[in-house]
């Protein structure tokens, strides 16, 4: 097997002050987060989508193999199909598939199983898993795939607030009728249908609260 090539890492060390400051710079940005789920109709530009989506695949993953791929919707017609599809899981969802417990815990965020955002929301990305690779030779081996799309999308989603617009994670489960309308190749499986848009000039969001810095992390 050939050697990767290497490069000098070009990442310059920084001080303490500076590290603090760049840390809580992001932080205080991404601390402004909120999942949204009204949309404008406001068009956002394929360049700017393009830019997210090359941020979330800077993601790290396994061997380097970047087992994902990120569909980008934006026709209403395509979009229209996927609200239809999206709609039909989640009535039964919320019509027997959920428990009690999941239902009363969705309560305070008025959700049910009617999705305008999917129509609202100028693009969305509907990002899937490669659980392989397809090539000339046949079948390749993907590692530690759902890790490696989980971290992709977290890049994703962190790049889309930076950018300035909002996002909802949506996972109408199951979400095998995206592969359908989208004709994905037999090697994905959808995990996230993300609206990325302007927020409605009308948008709420839930009143929330983060766990305190206490109840996530221990140290050793």
């Amino acid at each position: 097997m050939l050697k990767a090539d290497f490069i000098p890492h070009s990442r310059p060390v920084l001080s303490n002050e500076e590290l603090n400051k760049n840390a809580d710079s992001f932080y205080d940005l991404m601390k402004t987060r909120r999942t949204v789920r009204h949309f404008s109709k406001r068009k956002v530009s394929k360049s700017v989508i393009e830019t997210i989506i090359k941020t979330a695949s800077t993601a790290p993953s396994g061997a380097n193999k970047q087992p994902w791929t990120f569909a980008v919707i934006s026709s209403p017609e395509m979009k229209q199909k996927i609200r239809e599809a999206a709609e039909k899981e989640e009535t039964q969802n919320y019509n027997g598939r959920m428990s009690d417990e999941w239902l009363e815990d969705l309560k305070v965020f008025g959700t049910d199983a009617n999705k305008p955002f999917l129509e609202e929301a100028p693009h969305l990305i509907a990002v899937f898993k490669k659980a392989y690779e397809l090539t000339p030779e046949g079948k390749k081996k993907n590692y530690y795939v759902n890790e490696s799309v989980g971290l992709a999308a977290g890049f994703l989603i962190a790049a889309i607030h930076q950018a300035g617009l909002c996002s909802l994670t949506h996972t109408p489960s199951p979400m095998n009728f995206l592969e359908k309308i989208l004709n994905r190749p037999v090697n994905e499986r959808a995990v996230l249908l993300i609206p990325v848009g302007y927020p409605a000039e009308d948008a709420e969001v839930p009143a929330l609260e983060k766990k305190s810095i206490d109840d996530v992390a221990v140290w050793y």
